[in-house]
């Protein structure tokens, strides 16, 4: 499955957040009641195949997608179903969902969800793919996936990742949290997971990084990080770090990264204080000499020979000059 590439804009404060709501509260009172009828599945079906047991055919596609749904109770007949998109619609209960089992990809974007507890996610055991971007997300509490491997939850307003356990989640690989209210990396305990993408939150602690044993891929563009304390030597396998658009300053930071210099090949440290500072691009090469790419640009042998040089000068400062006898 592909995954999502979204940038999600969302507005800051209490205040705006409090008349989102409330005009959200008015949205609903206006919201018509639509029920899922047999007419509408029979025009989003697609894809024939044979059935789980081999023994009969039917469609495992369907497209519910901008219906103006508000229940979908009668599609727990299609039990039969592998692919679901009820994306854009007004659906805030999911049970209907429990009976298919089948399901392997399953798409809920811009509904109003509020809350995986109670929702039947647990039941879907073959589900490998679920995206449920732009809904009312607050926690990831009851939130249970035994196969899944891509989770897409940009544009919710989600404050806390406790839920997020490895007991609930072992095959979980691609985890899509940019646009929401995070002010810190710590809860995500998913030591399988390849690629987190935190862009656009309010994170101003990396904290819980060491669990992360095989990420290869860490986004964190437009955050409130400082410094890059958190990176841990345990990531042995990070290999593309985006801190773009944060306010790091100290060349401290890069002296964290060297905990994963070994491994990490591209880096982006554009639009933060340090980037502006002089020689900012010898200075990252000299502390992380393997980089391939820095921000947008290839490292050049002519960088690499200089940052290498540079490394020389630096050992030959520190070595101290013998006593006089």
């Amino acid at each position: 499955m592909s995954e999502i590439e979204e940038n999600v804009v969302l507005s800051e404060g209490e205040g705006e957040e409090e008349a989102q709501e409330e005009g959200h509260g008015e949205e609903e009172d206006k919201v018509q009641v639509c029920h899922l009828t047999q007419e509408t599945v029979t025009q989003g079906l697609s894809l024939l195949c044979r059935t789980g047991n081999g023994l009969a055919h039917a469609f495992v596609k369907l497209d519910l997608k901008d219906k103006g749904l508000t229940d979908i109770a009668a599609i727990s007949n299609y039990i039969h179903l592998r692919f679901l998109d009820v994306s854009n619609n007004h659906l805030t209960d999911l049970s209907a969902l429990a009976l298919l089992t089948q399901l392997l990809w399953l798409k809920i974007d811009s509904n109003a969800v509020a809350c995986f507890k109670g929702q039947p996610l647990g039941q879907l055991t073959y589900l490998q793919w679920l995206s449920v971007a732009m809904n009312q997300l607050k926690d990831l509490e009851g939130l249970v996936g035994p196969a899944l491997e891509s989770l897409n939850l940009i544009g919710n307003s989600i404050q806390r990742v406790n839920g997020l356990q490895y007991g609930r989640l072992t095959n979980l690989a691609t985890l899509e949290l940019r646009g929401n209210r995070l002010d810190t990396t710590d809860g995500i305990y998913l030591p399988n997971l390849r690629r987190l993408y935190l862009a656009q939150n309010f994170i101003k602690r990396l904290e819980g990084l060491e669990r992360l044993e095989r990420l290869t891929t860490l986004h964190l563009r437009d955050n409130q990080l400082e410094t890059l304390d958190g990176i841990s030597p345990n990531m042995k396998c990070l290999q593309y770090l985006n801190v773009r658009g944060n306010a790091i300053l100290s060349q401290n930071a890069l002296r964290c990264l060297t905990l994963v210099s070994n491994t990490l090949r591209a880096l982006v440290l554009s639009e933060n204080p340090l980037a502006e500072t002089r020689d900012y691009r010898l200075c990252v090469l000299a502390h992380l000499p393997q980089l391939e790419r820095l921000d947008k640009d290839p490292v050049s042998s002519e960088e690499r020979t200089e940052a290498l040089e540079r490394i020389k000068e630096l050992k030959e400062e520190e070595i101290p000059e013998p006593e006089d006898l």
